[in-house]
């Protein structure tokens, strides 16, 4: 799969449906080659241009500066005459940046390197390319890694950095060190990312490149609700099935930076990495590595929807680590929207009993167990039962739930403390702080200093405690703030390693354990979180029409079975709107389901429909969990006659691997009088299967090709956020 050129110094990396190429130039310099729909080995020098102005140094070492300026550079560093952005710096003891990094050697080899302090990618059928580069006159050695994995059209990217003991030359502190950067050959592309806040995350967005720097970044200590640490370029004519998508991510959950750079002859830079502002990393001979999280690359010549499938796939098989990932995960109800803080033990057990009745299998008792913590203004840190609402602890509660047959699950904010608590009294020097300078609350919290291990080992003393004490399935691991006042730079990364210790202990130590991971909703759902939880908690909005939106983006590069979704009462509590409880739980199903409400004052009419949607989500789980999914409509498309009747619903159909079953579901947004019904052409079928099904009563069986080319239709429904969803099985 990967390919060394010994005559043109070239190295050809191929996976089954792209090539990604990149050579040693001049005897020194590492370039980019090629990137995009899959070459055979050959000779791609002439795409170079090195036979053109203005040469390689070693031809016309007047023009070198020019040279260094528009040379497609596979790792570029700063200060050289390349005044493109840099993917690495470096600064000596004395205030010098100057650090050209020279190709010394590579190495083709079976597997992978692993980190040991950072998510990665893992698996068999692993083969990698490791290009070490280095600098003589400072002792310092680059390794760049570029790992694929079997059947898979993704590159996994990443660079690690160490000094030699034996050079005379002082520490070195690294400024900036990106994940991945290539040159593409040209500007043709528009740009997808994901912007959004609170409640409103991974809203796709996409425009054209232009000349000048296109930036998505995080500052905030998170990959946060802001930006998403993924984009992809895209050609203007690429659609969800065809054309070209390059999409990119970092297995990353902190501080980020994405960007792409049209330069003055229209190439396009493409970097993601650790955001460099505010970063830096003492390299000296006692710990002198350093290695950037690993950035993931896709490419895809069927368009934007093979793309995400590469990626779920790739996540799913090979980043995913919990047993949970090829595993039915139960049903649960949140008792977050339910009571809020106000609940009682026996108010608790009446919710438990009903949901026990109706089928739901875990219940997850939210905020507000600990302490004395009546509001948000208290108590993070003090993670003990509190004995007013739950006298005798938490046993009473989960001795009713094992009598129920339910599983039990709870909620905490591990990374927070409260002002108002006791354990902030007794670690005031806990949190992040610069000394005799302001502090800044968020939510009445602080942020605890994860990157202390005394912190990491205070924090999961108590969380251990509590796990030990009771039979805890479930975990909800939420972060309600973004961190301020950090006193140094490099300390937001330190903070995030600092992070993923504490969850690679607790999930180590508990490997049973269902991890699902928040933070005020959508601020770390990212695939770095993916390696320590299969599941992560997508938005506190729930509200069904929002969440199309919310889950669509999300879907561009996560895999459908990490998205957390709940079905929640009408009003909706974060927007007022009022959809149907059908369609709720429709669109709940396209992610890992739930409830979050009180079942004991929903309506009898709704109350009657759980029992159905947790059978129909049993039955296609597995293939939102292991199915292909293919986007057949667009929650972001503009509305009106110019849509061409694409506008105002939203459609998408999981397919099981070997085509024998699919799962298809139609949200009406908006209804339309005095509309033909509309055809929808469902996708990623066997053409030659016939395909039963059952609508409104009525069976029918069509074949695939049919399916696929003249569709189905789908009358107009009574109402907005009507729906409707469609089981097919091979006869």
């Amino acid at each position: 799969m990967i390919t060394y050129l010994e005559d043109a110094r070239q190295f050809q990396i191929n996976t089954p449906h792209s090539t990604y190429a990149l050579a040693v130039v001049d005897g020194k310099y590492l370039c980019h080659v090629y990137y995009g729909k899959r070459l055979e080995p050959q000779n791609l020098t002439d795409l170079l241009r090195l036979d053109h102005p203005p040469f390689v140094p070693s031809k016309n070492e007047r023009e070198t500066a020019s040279f260094m300026d528009c040379a497609p550079f596979e790792y570029p560093v700063g200060n050289t005459g390349d005044y493109r952005e840099a993917a690495f710096g470096i600064e000596t003891a004395e205030g010098y940046s100057v650090c050209a990094l020279c190709y010394v050697s590579h190495r083709i080899y079976n597997g992978k390197y692993n980190s040991r302090i950072l998510p990665h990618t893992w698996g068999n059928g692993a083969e990698t390319l490791e290009i070490t580069l280095e600098n003589v006159q400072l002792g310092l050695t680059a390794i760049l890694s570029y790992t694929i994995f079997e059947g898979l059209d993704a590159i996994i990217r990443s660079a690690r950095f160490e000094l030699n003991a034996d050079h005379p030359a002082k520490n070195l502190t690294v400024t900036r060190a990106l994940s991945a950067s290539l040159d593409m050959d040209d500007s043709r592309f528009e740009m997808i990312s994901l912007y959004g806040s609170w409640a409103r995350e991974r809203q796709a967005e996409r425009l054209p490149v232009r000349h000048g720097k296109q930036r998505i970044d995080s500052l905030r200590g998170e990959s946060s609700h802001q930006y998403s640490p993924f984009f992809a370029l895209v050609r203007p004519e690429t659609t969800e099935d065809s054309g070209d998508a390059y999409g990119f991510t970092l297995i990353y959950s902190g501080n980020f930076l994405a960007q792409a750079e049209v330069t003055q002859f229209c190439q396009t830079r493409v970097q993601i990495g650790v955001h460099p502002d505010d970063f830096a990393w003492l390299l000296d001979y006692e710990g002198g590595t350093f290695e950037t999280p690993e950035a993931v690359l896709v490419y895809s010549e069927n368009g934007i929807g093979e793309m995400s499938r590469t990626f779920h796939r790739l996540f799913s098989d090979h980043l995913i680590r919990s047993k949970w990932r090829y595993c039915d995960r139960p049903v649960l109800l949140n008792n977050w929207e339910a009571t809020y803080f106000d609940f009682t033990l026996d108010r608790l057990k009446e919710i438990a009993d009903e949901a026990a009745a109706l089928g739901i299998e875990l219940f997850v008792l939210d905020d507000g167990w600990f302490g004395h913590r009546d509001s948000d203004n208290s108590s993070l840190g003090d993670w003990f039962p509190d004995q007013r609402k739950l006298p005798g602890g938490l046993k009473p509660l989960t001795d009713r739930l094992s009598a129920l047959g339910m599983q039990f699950g709870l909620w905490f904010e591990p990374e927070m403390v409260s002002p108002d608590s006791d354990f902030y009294r007794a670690h005031p020097d806990f949190i992040v702080e610069t000394p005799e300078r302001c502090r800044t609350q968020s939510r009445a919290q602080y942020v605890l200093n994860m990157a202390r291990g005394d912190v990491q080992r205070a924090v999961y003393d108590q969380i251990k405690a509590i796990l030990d004490s009771a039979p805890i399935s479930y975990i909800k691991w939420d972060m309600n703030r973004q961190l301020t006042e950090v006193p140094c730079k490099g300390f937001a990364h330190r903070y995030m390693l600092g992070v993923y210790s504490l969850m690679e202990r607790l999930v180590s130590e508990y490997p049973d354990l269902l991890l699902e991971t928040c933070s005020g909703g959508g601020a770390r759902f990212d695939a770095g979180m993916l390696y320590y939880s299969p599941q992560i908690w997508a938005s506190d909005n729930t509200d069904a029409k929002e969440r199309l939106r919310i889950q669509y983006g999300a879907s561009l590069f996560m895999p459908p079975s990490a998205i957390g979704a709940h079905v929640s009462v009408c009003p909706n509590h974060a927007l007022g709107r009022n959809t149907p409880f059908e369609t709720r739980a429709n669109v709940a199903m396209n992610g890992t389901f739930g409830y979050e409400l009180d079942v004991t004052r929903l309506p009898d009419a709704e109350k009657a429909q759980i029992p159905e949607q947790i059978r129909r989500y049993k039955e296609i789980a597995p293939l939102i969990r292991d199915g292909a999914l293919w986007r057949l409509g667009d929650p972001f498309a503009p509305s009106g006659f110019a849509a061409q009747m694409q506008a105002d619903y939203d459609a998408w159909i999981y397919v099981a691997s070997d085509k024998k079953t699919a799962v298809f579901t139609y949200v009406q947004i908006t209804a339309e009088a005095n509309m033909k019904p509309r055809r929808i052409m469902l996708r990623g079928l066997s053409p030659e299967t016939q395909y039963a099904f059952t609508r409104n009563g009525k069976a029918y069986c069509y074949s695939g090709a049919y399916l696929m080319q003249c569709g189905i239709l789908i009358e107009n429904l009574w109402g907005d956020m009507k729906s409707e969803q469609i089981m097919f099985r091979a006869v």
